[in-house]
């Protein structure tokens, strides 16, 4: 594809954009399922009892995701994106096969180690992708329609996942229906999706800068520590997704051990997903004209108060207040912060820079699958609600703080 063929923003490159689009959901549908069936599974099927033993297909899934968010960046920038989302399905491939045969829990916390290897390599390049078609005016609006389409497949297919496993039984149907659309997925990323590498290459042509694309050690560093707003970005993305982790982990136990049904648990999985699915095409949008702070610290502290009601949900009303809270504040938190990081790097190092923040965010499922199944275990669940609440509070002040606003640093840099 040459340069002079290709231009940057949605209308031109519609099509494409709509193809990843479409491909994200089905990404999302491989998670999703296992959001409502797999830590029932664990208790009804395999009779764990240790929320720390069961915790562990996250802290195994997170355990893989999170380095290879940060490989899948650097290799997309060297070896193109196309590649990478392919390597993602055929990693995706057998995972429901072995949770369907699967005669241990062990088997389990494998098949989540291939399916974090499927989402590090298949989300990532559906995310850098977009951003390399649009370029940066309509950064905001291609995150949010990117995580928009991958949650809304987590969305619905944890509901039909809960209604699967209540009508029939946890294995193996709806990770059959998981399988079929692994099938799809990889089909459509060798047949239809084209590789948007060289956009990004045009965007760097039209901007005048010599800057160097510095080292992976050297990008890490900037986004891990160095540079205060993406410090900010990282850990504001590693708390989202220990809350994350209760609302995958720990809800659906705390659910079960009220009496309700494992439909009503995917139907609150579901809520959950699709609000923060949905509203996250206004958030990344209403980011391009607020700007990205303001979106991304009262994202954190909605997200807190919606676990701090976790603690008074008794009935299938305040689970549903629960799930309609956290989903908002997820939504504004979300894309926000990877259109944040966007903002703050050059396109020269873009891919190796959403990798390292991505590698943090994602981590928060190996943290949180660690620390929230031992904490609950010797603490109880309520207690690690109230800890939990109180953490991402305090990162929603942290990037209050210490962020700078990113929207007008795009402008001006690139």
């Amino acid at each position: 594809m040459k340069e002079q063929s290709i231009k940057l923003g949605l209308r031109p490159n519609l099509v494409q954009f709509a193809l990843l689009a479409i491909n994200n959901a089905f990404v999302g549908t491989m998670v999703g399922i296992e959001r409502t069936v797999v830590p029932i599974l664990g208790q009804r099927t395999f009779h764990l009892s240790s929320l720390a033993v069961l915790l562990a297909f996250i802290a195994s899934f997170g355990l893989v995701k999170g380095p290879l968010n940060l490989v899948a960046g650097r290799l997309a920038d060297r070896w193109g994106r196309k590649p990478i989302l392919i390597a993602g399905w055929v990693f995706g491939l057998p995972v429901p096969l072995i949770i369907i045969l699967a005669p241990s829990w062990t088997w389990i916390v494998i098949a989540n180690l291939l399916l974090g290897a499927n989402q590090g390599f298949a989300w990532s390049m559906t995310v850098t992708s977009k951003i390399d078609l649009v370029g940066p005016k309509q950064r905001g609006m291609a995150l949010g329609i990117n995580e928009f389409s991958g949650y809304i497949g987590v969305a619905v297919i944890s509901t039909i996942a809960g209604y699967l496993a209540s009508a029939y039984s946890p294995r193996p149907i709806p990770f059959i229906v998981s399988e079929i659309i692994a099938v799809i997925g990889l089909l459509t990323a060798l047949i239809f999706i084209r590789e948007t590498l060289p956009f990004t290459k045009l965007e760097m042509s039209t901007k005048a800068s010599n800057e160097v694309t510095p080292s992976l050690g050297r990008v890490f560093t900037l986004v891990s520590f160095k540079n205060p707003t993406l410090f900010a970005c990282s850990q504001a993305g590693l708390i989202n997704k220990l809350s994350d982790t209760a609302i995958w982990g720990l809800v659906p136990i705390q659910m079960a051990r009220g009496h309700f049904t494992v439909a009503q648990i995917g139907l609150i999985s579901g809520i959950y997903a699709f609000t923060w699915g949905v509203l996250q095409l206004g958030s990344g949008i209403w980011s391009d004209h607020v700007g990205r702070k303001l979106p991304i610290a009262s994202g954190q502290i909605l997200n807190a108060i919606g676990i701090a009601l976790v603690l008074v949900a008794h009935s299938l009303a305040m689970w549903v207040t629960v799930a309609l809270l956290m989903g908002l504040g997820t939504a504004l938190v979300y894309p926000v912060l990877l259109s944040a990081v966007g903002d703050a790097s050059h396109p020269a190092w873009r891919g190796s820079a959403l990798g390292v923040y991505r590698m943090w965010r994602d981590g928060g499922y190996a943290v949180g699958g660690v620390l929230l199944g031992l904490g609950a275990d010797w603490l109880g669940i309520y207690r690690i609600f109230v800890i939990l609440a109180v953490i991402v509070f305090l990162s929603g002040v942290t990037v209050t703080i210490l962020m700078s606003e990113t929207l007008r640093v795009a402008d001006s840099k690139h």
